[in-house]
Formats: structure tokens, C-alpha cells, sequence
């Protein structure tokens, strides 16, 4: 949920475990700072990244300089460090393997944005259900199996699954996905999956995010 820029918490530390709230804004200041180089920026401001994300640019020089000293004053953080610093903050340096269900239109846009690619994650395996569509070329990767899932997941070494696929299937992918070792799934589709404690779900649902827009507009 975004932040109102009048308000702020208490400074992050390094010591211990992220709270979500400092975890996820470090997340959305990675995502600025990524689209700031690709635009050939080489520097920005905690304002300027502020007005991006809807947080405070003083909580933004708090949660940044409870990790250390990144920015200067009138000249700003350096984007290509602070990236770095900010990806070993969220241990995320890097790479980590990725498994991706559903070869429809979806599944394409995903597996060809290179949005996961920018912050170190790469799609090692497409699956897809559909025999039809095994061996198409998607992206750098051809459509495999889903038989083969068992093999894959053990000899890439996947960390996460997304699913692109129907929700009456979501269900199943995800099953199998557990039962391989996987920890975090990302959700595409409408479906509320049932997983253990143990493993963690985020789904991604546009009419949510709609909806929690048009509450903070129409309020």
C-alpha cells in the first residue's frame, strides 16, 4: 500500500529481519532506480524518487541511511550504487532461477518483458500443459513439458514459480510446485491457492490494485 507523503516510520536497521513495510518500500525504490538507468539517468533525488512512489522523501533518506551513507547533499544518490546496496540489503544480488507456467499470451509478455531480468531473476523453464505448444520458441527458452517439471525444478535449482495460468489449474501447478521445494509463487491467475505456512504467495490482481487506486481517488 502506498505511503502518504506526510507520513513516516521509525528508521530501518541492518541487524535484524526487514519489517514488510521497509522491505516492500525498498522494493519500489529498486524498481525506480531500475527504470531511472534504463532512461540513462545516472543520479537521482530522494524527491524525485518520492514523487515515483508516493513516500516521504525524508522516510526514503531514513530507511536509506539506516544502512549506511549512499547520497550526497545537492547532488543526490548515485544510481548504479545504490542499486547494488540496495539489492544486498534485500539479498537479492545474484541470480536466481525462475520456473514459468503458461505459454498463452500472458505467459509471453512475462517471459519477454525482461522485468524479472532486471532485478537478477531468470526464467530458466516454460511449461506449458498444452502438448501443442511444446518446443515453441518463447523468448530465449523453449516451451517444455509439464512432465518434466520434477526433473527441472531439481536439476535448475528454482526458487519461484509464476503462474500464468487458468485459475482451474493454479491449484495443481502450485501443488507441484511445493512438492519440488518451491518457496515463493508468484499468482497470475483469479485462484486462491492453499499452500503451507511455509511458503509464500503473491498474486497479482489488476481489479484489485484498480480498486485500491480509485479508493485513495475517490476519498
Amino acid at each position: 500500500m502506498s505511503q502518504s507523503p506526510d507520513e513516516t516510520e521509525p528508521e530501518a536497521g541492518e541487524a535484524d529481519r526487514l519489517t514488510l513495510g521497509v522491505a516492500a518500500r525498498l522494493s519500489r525504490y529498486l524498481q525506480v532506480l531500475t527504470q531511472a538507468k534504463r532512461m540513462g539517468k545516472s543520479s537521482i533525488s530522494s524527491q524525485a524518487i518520492s514523487e515515483y512512489t508516493n513516500v516521504n522523501p525524508t522516510q526514503i533518506r531514513r530507511d536509506l541511511s539506516g544502512f549506511g551513507k549512499f547520497g550526497k547533499r545537492g547532488v543526490g544518490y548515485d544510481i548504479d550504487s545504490l542499486i547494488e546496496q540496495i539489492k544486498k540489503i534485500l539479498r537479492t544480488s545474484g541470480q536466481h532461477n525462475i520456473a514459468l507456467f503458461g505459454a498463452g499470451h500472458l505467459g509471453q509478455a512475462i517471459a519477454t518483458s525482461g522485468v524479472f531480468a532486471d532485478h537478477g531473476f531468470r526464467i530458466s523453464a516454460i511449461f506449458d500443459a498444452d502438448k501443442a505448444k511444446v518446443g515453441e520458441r518463447v523468448g530465449d527458452q523453449a516451451v517444455r513439458d509439464y512432465e518434466e517439471l520434477p526433473q527441472v525444478l531439481a536439476d535448475e535449482g528454482v526458487m519461484v514459480g509464476v503462474l500464468a495460468v487458468p485459475a482451474a489449474a493454479a491449484q495443481q501447478v502450485a501443488d507441484d510446485l511445493v512438492a519440488g521445494g518451491v518457496k515463493i509463487i508468484f499468482n497470475y491467475s483469479d485462484a486462491l491457492l492453499s499452500v503451507p505456512s511455509d511458503v509464500t504467495v503473491h498474486t497479482s490482481s489488476p481489479a484489485v490494485d484498480l480498486l485500491h487506486a480509485l479508493y485513495f481517488y475517490l476519498t
